[in-house]
């Protein structure tokens, strides 16, 4: 039987589906908010139109991350992307199974003989953090730093995130002369020496990439986890159907991406004058392609406002599409199916804890609680 539990961000979603069937591409002030499922893909699929890059009159251009392939457009981004992949490789992400099952076994074992936890608090945000200054080659004093450093990067105080990013290109330069120095077995030494055609990434660019890194990879893990235990409230016969079957859970965490989508949207910049879905857009203007709201297009997923983990195909964008999909979709995902399949073996059901009224994150980019309280039933 469904849960009584509200869907998380109702008020929104119901806005999107209101938007796609009446004003799909709609003029915000300051962009456009491009909503039905083909004109998003459109968006991100087609970087020669829809940019990546801002132009030098927007933003701050001391911002770090405008040096990230977040940020770039070919022929850059290719080269930078090609460089990062070298050590992203899937044997790569395959050698950290061990250290994630390690630390979600650490975080449950702190909570367990009480029989309550925040998922946020003391596994979904932790987790990942973890794993990114492993992968980095953090010094272990340092990671607390790098959880406040996550924490302040999506408070959605823009002077916070501008002093934030500068603090960590200044570690980050840092890090980098020490391993020049004291080279050590990390994805931060082996960046330093990798090469495409003979070219080595430069310290701004390297830099960016380990903001990149920890701002994208360790929030996009963060949100997927939380939302995935609002699904196992949300719809409890789902917990104890995964428990029975965990073959099931790749699929399950494909459906969760699509149904509570972990980014909202990111910025794309037109660099002509286009049409898209009968909507002219100017050279220059700012479009959102919104993939909570593609992600819900009736047209492309039937029944789109119902969690179904036996959805096939499930062709979400929760990771973008194109040249910007995201590079840590792996790693994400492999995070997210340990610690789901490690929960499931040693619970026996999940609650909500209705103490205290749940909140949404107030960001514009991500999506995800700010705390989850839960009481749980060891097996």
């Amino acid at each position: 039987m469904k849960s009584q539990l509200p869907p998380l961000g109702e008020k929104a979603y119901t806005w999107y589906r209101r938007q796609r069937n009446t004003q799909p591409i709609y003029r915000n002030p300051g962009a456009w908010f491009v909503l039905r499922y083909e004109d998003v893909k459109t968006v991100l699929q087609n970087h020669a139109t829809f940019s990546s890059q801002p132009d030098e009159k927007r933003g701050n251009p001391t911002n770090p991350l405008r040096s990230s392939i977040l940020s770039l457009d070919p022929p850059r981004h290719h080269q930078l992307r090609g460089l990062v992949q070298q050590v992203f490789t899937p044997r790569a992400i395959a050698r950290l199974e061990s250290r994630i099952e390690e630390n979600v076994h650490h975080f449950l074992n702190q909570v367990s003989p009480q029989g309550k936890m925040d998922v946020i608090t003391d596994l979904a945000f932790p987790l990942p953090v973890l794993i990114i200054a492993e992968l980095l080659g953090v010094p272990f004093e340092d990671r607390e730093q790098f959880k406040h450093w996550s924490r302040n990067l999506f408070e959605g105080n823009p002077s916070l995130i501008a002093s934030t990013q500068q603090e960590m290109k200044t570690y980050f330069l840092q890090q980098m002369k020490n391993r020049l120095q004291e080279p050590k077995d990390d994805v931060l030494t082996a960046l330093l020496h990798a090469e495409v055609e003979g070219e080595h990434l430069s310290e701004n660019e390297l830099a960016a990439f380990c903001i990149l890194l920890l701002a994208a990879g360790h929030e996009t893990t963060s949100d997927l986890i939380g939302n995935a235990f609002y699904c196992f409230l949300e719809y409890p016969e789902v917990f104890e159907e995964l428990q029975a079957h965990p073959e099931g859970i790749p699929a399950a965490i494909e459906e969760m991406l699509r149904y509570y989508s972990p980014v909202k949207t990111l910025p794309r910049y037109a660099t002509q004058d286009v049409v898209l879905g009968e909507q002219p857009i100017r050279a220059g203007e700012m479009v959102c392609p919104f993939f909570a709201s593609a992600n819900r297009d009736e047209t492309q997923f039937p029944d789109a406002d119902t969690f179904n983990i036996h959805r096939t195909p499930n062709r979400h964008l929760a990771f973008g599409a194109g040249i910007h999909a995201c590079l840590g979709a792996p790693l994400a995902r492999l995070e997210a199916k340990i610690a789901l399949k490690i929960v499931l073996d040693r619970f026996g059901r999940l609650s909500l804890d209705r103490s205290m009224p749940l909140q949404l994150k107030s960001s514009s980019v991500v999506f995800g609680l700010k705390q989850l309280p839960i009481f749980f039933l060891a097996q």
